[in-house]
């Protein structure tokens, strides 16, 4: 039995000569064995060492020289790589990037814009507030210069449309047409922007087109891959993707709750580690198979997970990097009293829907353990749907009362408001997720005699800006938003104070809606606070969220500094 060093069939290899009984020589090295063949190899000079003592000079010489090219190999790769997730990490480039007269990118911008022209597929995920919109641009100006025409696809949500036209009209450096895209009518135009929602629908008359670039705001509306937007736009089996030479997705949030959210970008843009649905999750999302199916809602491995896309496809950089002078942002929770019949009902009534829910659910559970015991596939199905059908009852039951509750601590949420109001000396800025809270909210500030500017889902552009505008000019010292409807396409930075009258699961969506005031352009440190009843539901999904938020940095930027995050606090 011998080591040699073969050159058949025609990749040079380290191929063990033995018979069947040595296998276990080669496989003991981490050799590879191929079941056509019936040979164990390897092409790394490190394993072959292993098994030295069978070799013959030459093979030894030959080991030595392919540790020397191989280690050389790794260290440029590595020295490569380090250099690239450096790239993803800078603050200023030495290049010249075509803009406007008059207007000049920040210098993190135009090593955002650098980063992004070194390839075809590009996750530009600075924080938000940092111009993620302008870098897009910049790119589209670095390539005006060479071509005669460019085609640019713009998608992003609805309320975005208007803010991107306006962008590219103030900092293209070249005139291009630039339409937005229905239903009901195509624009011929260089440029054609167009909303997420509709997306689908138009998916045919979108790939016809070549497109030379294709920017896809608020990326993280791709999260999933069963969705019919991202089949539209990433492609799906039998579905080619739309197609153009360059692509860049645009999110502050790529990670709105779970590292598996960021599987179909990652898999669309060829990242290596993400070609495989199953081993992407195993490795970066603790996938695991349970007795209700596969579980990839968890998270690991996250450090590399970083850096895996910053070798690959990821700028991404903190305001605390780039802008210095940004002041901090501070976060608290505020617990109101439960000091009135009607608030202590209200949590009385969601501290008793939660003990039903535990006890229905720990009793469903022993169904199911029951029925898998029995060795019944029916039962087994039955009860476990059973489950589902409870968590998703108990679910929506909260959701009421949660609902309810909300409407209830109305009056204490504006006299807070009232409060912030006569101590503050810039704008304030209130957000919530039920129509009827707002409006109560808004009702409430009237009587006191503050007219708010109000954005919610069904506020139409020009309202939207005429609000914003109102804030911003200060016509207005109050404001009062859907969190979901407030987060993106708006700046805010005239407020430094944010509340937040109701609480979402997802802290990817109050992040942003905070961060309307905690962007370019602020001078005031920011306060963030949570009104929450004391022993509410709101008040444990305060915290949960908080925990959720910490999960997505140490995915993102995990070589911040502990004091970088937002401390989070609780005021009585």
């Amino acid at each position: 039995m011998k080591l040699r060093y073969d050159t058949i069939p025609s990749v040079p290899v380290f191929r063990w000569h033995g018979g069947y009984d040595t296998r276990h020589i080669p496989k003991g090295a981490g050799f590879d064995y191929n079941p056509s063949s019936r040979t164990w190899s390897t092409r790394l000079a490190s394993k072959a060492r292993l098994l030295a003592e069978y070799a013959d000079e030459a093979t030894l010489e030959q080991i030595e020289r392919t540790a020397l090219a191989q280690e050389a190999a790794a260290r440029a790769a590595e020295m490569a790589a380090a250099a690239t997730i450096a790239a993803s990490r800078a603050v200023d480039a030495n290049v010249e990037i075509p803009v406007p007269p008059g207007l000049a990118y920040l210098p993190y911008q135009r090593a955002g814009i650098a980063y992004a022209m070194q390839r075809k597929d590009v996750l530009i995920a600075d924080q938000m507030g940092l111009g993620k919109t302008i870098q897009a641009i910049g790119v589209i100006n670095s390539e005006l210069g060479a071509e005669p025409r460019l085609r640019v696809l713009i998608v992003a949500p609805k309320i975005a449309l208007t803010n991107w036209c306006r962008e590219l009209a103030k900092w293209l450096v070249r005139p291009l047409t630039i339409g937005i895209a229905t239903t009901k009518a195509w624009p011929e135009t260089d440029v054609v922007v167009v909303n997420y929602d509709i997306l689908s629908k138009l998916g045919d008359r979108l790939r016809v087109v070549q497109w030379d670039i294709a920017v896809f705001d608020e990326a993280h509306a791709l999260k999933d891959g069963k969705a019919a937007r991202t089949k539209a736009a990433l492609g799906a089996t039998g579905q080619p993707p739309i197609p153009a030479r360059r692509r860049l997705f645009l999110t502050g949030t790529p990670i709105l709750n779970r590292p598996i959210e960021l599987y179909p970008m990652l898999h669309a843009m060829g990242v290596r580690e993400a070609s495989n649905f199953y081993k992407f999750a195993a490795r970066y999302c603790d996938g695991r198979n349970t007795k209700f199916g596969f579980d990839a809602s968890g998270a690991s491995n996250l450090d590399e997970l970083q850096s895996v896309m910053r070798k690959s496809v990821m700028v991404r950089r903190l305001k605390a990097d780039v802008l210095t002078e940004l002041p901090e942002k501070r976060i608290s929770v505020v617990e109101i009293p439960c000091d009135n019949p009607g608030l202590s009902r209200a949590v009385a009534a969601e501290k008793r829907a939660l003990d039903t829910a535990e006890r229905e659910t720990g009793r469903l559970k022993a169904a199911v353990e029951a029925a898998k015991a029995g060795g019944n596939d029916a039962a087994y199905r039955a009860a476990v749907a059973n489950l589902r059908a409870g968590r998703s009852a108990a679910f929506q039951e909260m959701s009421r009362l949660r609902h309810q509750t909300a409407v209830a601590k109305v009056p204490q949420v504006v006299e807070h408001l009232l409060g912030v109001l006569g101590s503050a000396t810039d704008a304030v800025l209130v957000f919530a997720h039920h129509s009827d809270v707002i409006a109560g909210i808004v009702d409430g500030l009237h009587e006191a005699g503050h007219e708010a500017a109000v954005i919610t889902g069904d506020t139409s552009d020009k309202d939207r800006q005429d609000a914003q505008d109102d804030i911003q000019l200060g016509r207005k010292r109050i404001f009062v938003g859907s969190m979901r409807a407030c987060g993106v396409a708006i700046t805010l930075t005239a407020a430094s104070t944010v509340v937040f009258a109701e609480q979402d699961w997802t802290p990817g969506i109050m992040q942003q809606a905070e961060d309307r005031a905690h962007r370019i352009g602020q001078r005031n440190a920011v306060l963030v606070q949570h009104l929450v009843l004391d022993g509410s539901f709101d008040a444990t999904m305060a915290k949960t969220v908080a925990a959720k938020g910490g999960v997505i940095e140490e995915a993102l930027d995990v070589e911040a500094e502990p004091g970088d995050a937002p401390e989070m606090s609780l005021a009585v």
